[in-house]
């Protein structure tokens, strides 16, 4: 008879260190499921245009600094589609037509990419919005560094500044992506004319609650902000880098933003 129940008590032995060990991976997979459904989870649109406005401070940053040193615009394409302009009109008065060309088609590059990104992935989901930004982010910390460590060369078309101002051109298009897969089409980063129009056309521009009204007026503000800040760094002794590494900061503060952003839980279910 005490062999049976030792049997029994030897099933159970058996038994109990699986059920133990079942338990704990259980609970330690717990915050990894809880993880990657919060890096699965759309983001919220509610107040996502403050992040888009807040882009337009490292748009005014890194244009003005840009145009200042490297003698062209590194987002705002309208600009450098006039200088080739007149560096077709006269090849010979200078280089900042190439320069343009080298910020035109990066961006141009950047968008096909961003865009093609976005829509390979549900565009809106939380890890695709910090994949793109944390890259943004990665290239201008390039840009960074070349400006920095790199030896200088008083040539103007030498690798040192057209691979910076190539980096910092693609990563711009990231940006206007962005506002059109969170779907504030008018909050680009990259352009202030259509921006003033729409201000200024609106019927109802006086009104006290205008949510329209309000982000067309913050964005010429902050890019307004930015332009000055990259001023002062651009004529400052740190110069152009001191304005890299700024935007660098500054682009790090969205990836974070991006990563604790609110849950759409209407598109979550």
């Amino acid at each position: 008879m005490a062999e049976p129940r030792a049997r029994t008590n030897h099933a159970i032995d058996e038994e109990t260190p699986l059920l133990g060990m079942s338990g704990k991976l259980s609970g330690n997979a717990r915050p990894w499921h809880r993880l990657r459904k919060h890096a699965n989870a759309p983001i919220s649109k509610d107040w996502a245009d403050a992040v888009l406005l807040f882009c337009y401070i490292i748009t005014g940053l890194l244009d003005s600094s840009a145009v200042f040193i490297w003698g062209s615009f590194v987002s705002m394409q309208t600009g450098n589609t006039i200088y080739l302009g007149l560096g077709i009109a006269a090849p010979k008065d200078g280089v900042r037509w190439i320069k343009a060309i080298v910020s035109i088609s990066f961006f141009c590059l950047g968008s096909f990419f961003f865009s093609r990104f976005h829509r390979l992935f549900p565009p809106r989901r939380r890890w695709v919005f910090v994949v793109s930004y944390t890259l943004q982010l990665i290239l201008i910390a390039l840009s960074a560094a070349f400006v920095t460590f790199a030896s200088k060369s008083s040539d103007e078309l030498h690798w040192t500044i057209l691979v910076p101002l190539a980096l910092v051109a693609f990563q711009s298009s990231g940006q206007a992506v962005t506002s059109r897969v969170l779907q504030y089409t008018g909050l680009t980063s990259v352009v202030l004319t259509s921006v003033y129009c729409d201000l200024f056309s609106d019927s109802s521009l006086l009104a006290l609650s205008n949510v329209e009204r309000n982000r067309r007026t913050a964005a010429p503000i902050l890019l307004f902000l930015g332009a000055v800040w990259g001023g002062l760094w651009a004529h400052s002794s740190v110069g152009l880098e001191g304005a890299l590494w700024t935007a660098v900061v500054l682009k790090f503060m969205v990836v974070i933003a991006w990563m604790f952003w609110k849950t759409d839980t209407e598109e979550e279910e």
